[in-house]
């Protein structure tokens, strides 16, 4: 800052020179400089009002807004923000195919202890007991008293509960709000769904994370933030898994078996509409497994993709496809069935020793000739058999989207014979699961591509590659028609749906080796319409009996077919199917004249 002197040379000794005294023009300078300044502090004194004024306006203004805000807001308890206030993570939502609510987040409190900074500890210890009965009050004790710096005492807590413990008062009982995994629909879905459960002990790191099923399997899907909003898409169908759980628990206890399951597959995309596995859980309170007996009789073992079953005679189908497919036979081709017949020194016979005589292709299908199938795969040979059941996914873990799937891995024999050849050809020596057959038979019903089961969502079709011709997967369609048609599947007749199908009564290994005599793995593995094939249903029962004549009826024909017919006749209307009238082929009729 450059200030003017009060006594500037030129104009003093003008002054002089003029006779005037060269003090008044000091005094003169003087008030012009204090005038200037106080301009300026006047100046800047306004300025500090005006800043100090838009800030106590500020402030008002946001006071105001939150008095508004909380008066026209519902009442809330205030949260801390210490340490452990927030715990939850939010984690994305699981829908059916039409959006309908499998699994969700829902905000519960934990109940979490700082010993250290209990002013009672064993008041309050005795306090929690009588809230919580099921906390052991010695433990309890001993963790409030010891050297522990954090205990978690319930992870938990109903609102009521929540309450209780807050009126107890002391300050080293904190709440933490944490998300908790929901299932609306109970046991519905159970063993897709698997159940979730909390993570990392620490209070602020706590989340939720998937433990069985479709949780764990995209559990990090789940977990991302930026999917929050993002539902997982199943391919299930909430109705008819409603329907299809409904009547398969029915059948399971009408015919006094151990357990059942069930898959209902779309055959062009590979989409699983339903799946049942019984006994089930309920993934809100998920059980323990359990540590004594056999695992199958787990509720949390999946029948459908861990239980690997010798499924008998639904596997003829496959061999009389590959026969066709490879120009060996065709539907008509005639072939002896009757016996002896030895395989490896080994004989094969028929069910109950019954003796077919000479049937063609289609009626061994329908009777369930053992030797007629026998026969037809020693013409494949046991090199091309093989090379065909693994391209249609019997050798691997299906890819359903499960965790569970991948340890359902189908149990082959060590050395691939002849003997092993005829006896895989009627459902015997090669163990695999539900799932894989019901992928076996999708490529039967669309035409000869393998499909690939999913749990999710598809947009249009999803073939895989071919593993038969279009005419040996359209006679073996026709086959199956006459199996429930003609044969032993005749209770899976289901006006306006065409049931095609084969039954398979397997019977059950021993632990130790060897087989039971009275109890069987029961399977029909379904195609409807037949005609035009949009679905393939497999149920199978584990150990059951049809009690209702004489003498007791394990077969396929008498446990199985009944359950899956009724199934159908209640998802079909579910699925937008409508009864129609099934297409026959004409009779050749040449017209004469009368003349």
């Amino acid at each position: 800052m450059i200030r003017i002197p009060l006594r500037p040379l030129a104009r003093v000794l003008e002054a002089r020179e003029n006779g005037v005294n060269p003090d008044a023009i000091e005094r003169e300078n003087k008030r012009i400089r204090h005038e200037d300044m106080q301009a300026r502090a006047r100046s800047r004194a306004e300025g500090r009002l005006l800043v100090l004024g838009m800030f106590f306006f500020c402030a008002f203004a946001v006071v105001g807004g939150r008095m508004g805000m909380l008066a026209t807001s519902d009442p809330v308890e205030p949260r801390s923000a210490a340490l452990g206030a927030k715990i939850s993570a939010q984690r994305a939502d699981i829908v059916d195919r039409n959006g309908n609510l499998l699994a969700t987040n829902f905000e519960t409190h934990a109940l979490y202890a700082q010993p250290h900074q209990l002013i009672d500890p064993e008041g309050s210890a005795k306090a929690l007991v009588g809230i919580f009965p099921d906390l052991d009050p010695a433990r309890l004790l001993k963790d409030f008293t010891g050297e522990r710096k954090f205990l978690w005492v319930k992870k938990k807590i109903s609102p009521e509960q929540m309450q209780a413990v807050h009126d107890i008062g002391d300050p080293g009982l904190l709440f933490g709000p944490r998300d908790m995994r929901l299932y609306p629909n109970g046991t519905l879905a159970a063993h897709v769904m698997g159940g979730a459960s909390f993570g990392k002990e620490g209070v602020s790191a706590a989340e939720v994370i998937g433990v069985a099923g479709v949780e764990k399997y995209f559990d990090e899907y789940l977990r991302d933030p930026a999917n929050g909003n993002t539902p997982l898409e199943l391919s299930l169908d909430l109705t008819v898994q409603a329907a299809a759980e409904r009547v398969l628990y029915g059948g399971m206890k009408l015919l006094n078996a151990k357990g059942a399951t069930s898959v209902l597959m779309d055959v062009h995309t590979g989409e699983v509409i339903s799946v049942v596995s019984l006994p089930d859980f309920d993934p809100n309170n998920r059980p323990r497994p359990i540590t004594q007996g056999d695992k199958g009789d787990d509720p949390l073992f999946n029948r459908s993709v861990q239980g690997v079953y010798e499924l008998g005679s639904v596997f003829k189908i496959f061999t009389a496809a590959q026969a066709v497919d490879l120009g060996l036979v065709n539907p008509s081709t005639m072939i002896k069935t009757d016996g002896p017949m030895r395989v490896g020194g080994y004989p094969i016979g028929e069910f109950r020793n019954k003796n077919y005589g000479t049937l063609s292709v289609t009626d061994i299908i329908v009777k369930s000739s053992n030797r007629g199938t026998g026969r037809m795969v020693l013409q494949i040979g046991s090199k091309r058999q093989k090379e065909f059941l693994k391209s249609m996914g019997f050798f691997e873990p299906t890819a359903f989207e499960i965790v569970e799937a991948s340890g359902g891995k189908p149990l082959l024999p060590k050395r691939w014979t002849d003997l092993s050849a005829v006896t895989i050809s009627y459902g015997h020596g090669l163990s695999s699961s539900p799932m894989h057959l019901a992928a076996g038979y999708a490529a039967i019903a669309n035409g000869g591509f393998a499909v690939t089961p999913t749990i999710l969502k598809q947009d249009g079709t999803k073939h895989g590659p071919r593993v038969m011709s279009t005419n040996a997967a359209s006679a073996a369609r026709t086959m199956l028609r006459k199996v429930v048609s003609e044969g032993t599947a005749s209770f899976a007749e289901v006006e306006g749906y065409a049931v095609g199908g084969k039954t398979g009564t397997a019977d059950k290994p021993r632990p130790r080796g060897g087989y039971y005599d009275d109890k069987v793995i029961a399977t029909f593995a379904s195609i409807f319409p037949a005609h035009d094939p949009r679905y393939v249903l497999v149920v199978t029962l584990d150990e059951p009996v049809e009690t209702s004549g004489d003498k007791p009826r394990r077969t396929a024909g008498w446990t199985a077919v009944p359950v899956a017919a009724e199934m159908i006749r209640r998802v079909a209307p579910l699925l937008g199917m409508r009864p129609t009238v099934e297409p026959v082929s004409l009779a050749d009729i040449t017209l004469t004249s009368s003349n």
